[in-house]
């Protein structure tokens, strides 16, 4: 992998994982759509993407770090009665995602691996999207820390979608967390708290491979792309939060009339064997 290369993947990566445009899609789009036939084939290719998650993991912390202070210190402060039932709400709703993310991820990844198959679901995450934004009208508000641990549940079961290169994590949790009665700011909050220990944990258990291969040219690269990756994913959390604590009605529409034309796009040029 050469520098151009790393500077647009971690672009890509740090504004993607956190807009519900599908990372993981755009991980197989971008390489289609510049012609990088082989970089996915290279050695160097997975360390890569497991610094870049741990950037974005790293910036979500750092977003946060004051929700996740009081969530652990209402391990030990019985008075924190929402941050222990928010802090619990996130523990049911990772338990689905990771295990069943660990047993079926490369499966899914398997099944569906090429561009033309990402552009589709990226055209049915858009419409989900606004399907979500057309039906926000008609549920009630809940505050999050008084969600039912069966809702928190089934938002975080719906994460396992975003396996299959198309479907964005924050985009289909949000989707979720609107359809159980939460306000945009509170579904964008309560998906990037999910995303964050799931993110976190999937770089963290390919660190001792990345660091098995004794390539410290990639490592090096990767920790650039990874710091690139995590200031832009930082700044994209920021601008995310103030724009759904501004946004009511809609605010999932721009996103998926986003997905609906790359996606669409990206099948024309695939279905004819062109590239962009």
């Amino acid at each position: 992998m050469h520098t151009a290369q790393i500077v647009l993947y971690a672009l890509v990566q740090g504004i993607t994982e956190l807009f519900p445009v599908s990372s993981v899609g755009h991980a197989v789009l971008l390489p289609y759509l510049a012609g990088w036939s082989n970089i996915s084939n290279s050695p160097q290719f997975l360390p890569f993407i497991v610094m870049l998650h741990l950037g974005t993991a790293v910036a979500l912390l750092l977003y946060f770090w004051q929700d996740w202070v009081r969530l652990i210190a209402s391990i030990f402060d019985s008075s924190m009665h929402k941050q222990r039932r928010l802090l619990l709400l996130i523990i049911v709703a990772t338990i689905p995602a990771a295990i069943i993310g660990k047993v079926f991820e490369h499966k899914f990844r398997e099944l569906f691996p090429s561009a033309l198959s990402a552009a589709l679901f990226l055209i049915v995450n858009g419409i989900i999207l606004l399907i979500a934004d057309r039906l926000k009208h008609r549920q009630g508000s809940v505050p999050l820390h008084r969600l039912s641990f069966g809702k928190g549940f089934l938002v975080g079961l719906v994460q396992v979608l975003a396996l299959i290169p198309g479907f964005s994590r924050s985009g289909i949790t949000m989707t979720a967390g609107l359809g159980v009665g939460l306000e945009y700011d509170e579904a964008a909050r309560f998906a990037f708290l999910l995303a964050t220990p799931i993110i976190a944990g999937a770089g963290i258990l390919e660190v001792p491979k990345v660091l098995a291969s004794h390539d410290t040219t990639m490592i090096h690269l990767g920790l650039l792309g990874g710091l690139l990756s995590g200031l832009v994913a930082f700044l994209s959390t920021a601008f995310l939060m103030h724009y759904f604590r501004t946004h009511e009605v809609r605010a999932l529409r721009p996103f998926a009339y986003y997905c609906i034309v790359v996606g669409g796009v990206v099948s024309i040029l695939a279905a004819l064997g062109l590239h962009a």
